[in-house]
């Protein structure tokens, strides 16, 4: 699925081109088809027992510790013609520097949640990322300007408070980990600025993941969510906080029953975190991972497929000092199962910098228990790839070219002196490898866990074993992979 479709929930301005081209700005009203539709009461099914169900008294638990956030933004307008970004032409032009560009307020409209009766409010990071000023209108619509506390984009959790002259109507807290697919939620929110409003929906997915974010574990509802309603609660059939709106899935830019919630059990770990540091400090392995499905599974010699793969395990890390091993799989931590990459990630960077984080790994058939003390994650990343000149073979996985590692190769690719193997320089889109994940550019540097040499121990080492798949250790850039290809 596209990442296009893919939306904050935040802010009338952030969707307003989708929002318009729904002919729902500034009340526009519906389209053709809608307004030819003719109005009619639904008639009242009788539940079990002969009465209606009303949710009015979870409503009430909740609404009033729910509120409106507007934002002030300064935006800066692009110049009038691009060539006046080049001193020379602004200059010729006479336009003073600094004097080039415009700028704008731009407004935009969420929502948040009281936490506390003092006045801490969780919302979305991206409801008042880079906000100038930001003013909160309680539910009976008394307003204050709010301070910004931490936000974390890498999560898409913020905290601001208020101050107010009495205690504040607050949402209990609840625990999203009791949640169950089917369970029915509500969430609050103010969708396109129109005021609070109730919708009513079910748990539809647990722990989902969609690569909006870092850091995901998002709760999937089908309770309508709608821009303007990131930062408001999803709340559970006791009237308790259960989890943050924070986008939905749409090609229309209103919600279509895929909307994503940050799970309270997430979002109150960083709330305690921006709360005392006013930032996110996360642990970390400093490990390359890869999931492990049924092929991967299969060519580790696994009855199925659990836990998470080690490919590649660096030098002076806490996993390194600690024995952790390339080919390690993981399956748990502290005591909890493990089943993918964002839920190990997850689990890793909440666990506490400086915590000692038991890990139960699958080793050589066996389990063995690994104890790491996690370290601070440092910012750190990088890159690379390229094709160039030698030798090549189209010998070994069906649809993948290779080429041998040259001098200019390895000035191309920045390799170092001791890396060896042989360059993919093609792979064709209909292959098992290109499905698997392998691209032009990567380095086989192993094959079955075997070391690659050149192109003839590549070539070797793909005909062993041909009635399982082939387990390759590929170099991207500065990562490591393992790839998992069926035959």
């Amino acid at each position: 699925m596209s990442r296009k479709n893919l939306l904050p929930t935040l802010s009338l301005a952030a969707v307003a081109v989708v929002v318009l081209g729904l002919g729902f700005a500034l009340g526009l009203g519906a389209s053709g088809d809608e307004r030819a539709a003719p109005f009619a009461p639904a008639a009242a099914v009788a539940a079990p027992g002969g009465e209606l169900r009303s949710y009015a008294d979870v409503a009430d638990a909740a609404m009033p510790g729910v509120v409106n956030i507007s934002t002030d933004k300064v935006v800066e307008l692009p110049t009038n013609h691009p060539m006046l970004d080049d001193p020379i032409f602004r200059r010729f032009f006479g336009v003073p520097e600094g004097e080039q560009g415009r700028e704008r307020v731009e407004r935009s409209l969420g929502s948040g949640v009281i936490i506390s009766p003092d006045g801490y409010i969780l919302t979305c990071a991206h409801v008042v990322e880079k906000a100038s000023k930001v003013r909160v209108t309680l539910a009976e619509e008394r307003e204050y300007e709010a301070e910004i506390i931490g936000q974390d984009s890498a999560t898409d959790v913020a905290l601001i408070k208020i101050t107010a002259d009495e205690p504040l109507p607050m949402v209990k807290l609840g625990d999203s980990r009791g949640l169950r697919i089917g369970d029915q939620v509500m969430a609050i929110g103010n969708p396109f600025g129109v005021g609070q409003t109730v919708t009513l929906g079910i748990v539809s997915a647990t722990s989902r993941s969609i690569g909006m974010m870092n850091y995901e574990d998002f709760i999937q509802t089908d309770a309508a969510i709608n821009p303007g309603n990131s930062g408001g609660a999803l709340v559970n059939m006791q009237g308790e906080l259960v989890g943050i709106n924070s986008a939905i899935m749409s090609r229309s830019g209103s919600s279509a029953g895929v909307g994503f919630a940050i799970p309270m059990h997430l979002a109150e770990n960083l709330m305690h975190q921006l709360k005392a540091h006013g930032q996110v400090k996360r642990a970390w392995l400093r490990v390359l991972t890869a999931e492990v499905d049924q092929t991967m599974a299969e060519a580790l010699g696994m009855k199925r497929p659990r836990g998470v793969l080690m490919s590649e395990v660096r030098p002076d890390t806490p996993a390194e000092k600690a024995g952790l091993r390339e080919g390690d799989v993981v399956l748990k931590v502290d005591g909890k199962n493990v089943d993918s990459i964002s839920q190990l990630r997850n689990t890793i960077s909440l666990a506490g910098v400086g915590h000692d984080c038991d890990l139960l790994v699958l080793r050589d058939g066996k389990e063995k228990t690994v104890t790491v003390k996690l370290a601070e994650l440092p910012n750190d990343l990088g890159a690379a790839a390229t094709n160039p000149e030698g030798r090549t073979s189209d010998k070994g996985l069906d649809g993948v070219t290779v080429r041998e590692i040259t001098e200019l190769v390895r000035r191309q690719l920045e390799l170092g002196d001791d890396v060896q193997g042989v360059v993919v320089t093609d792979v064709a889109r209909t292959s098992n490898a290109w499905n698997r994940g392998l691209r032009q550019g990567d380095v086989i540097v192993e094959v079955g866990r075997k070391a690659v040499k050149g192109l003839d121990d590549y070539a070797e080492l793909i005909k062993k074993d041909d009635d399982r798949p082939v387990l390759l250790k590929v170099q991207r850039g500065e990562q490591s992979l393992m790839i998992a290809v069926p035959r």
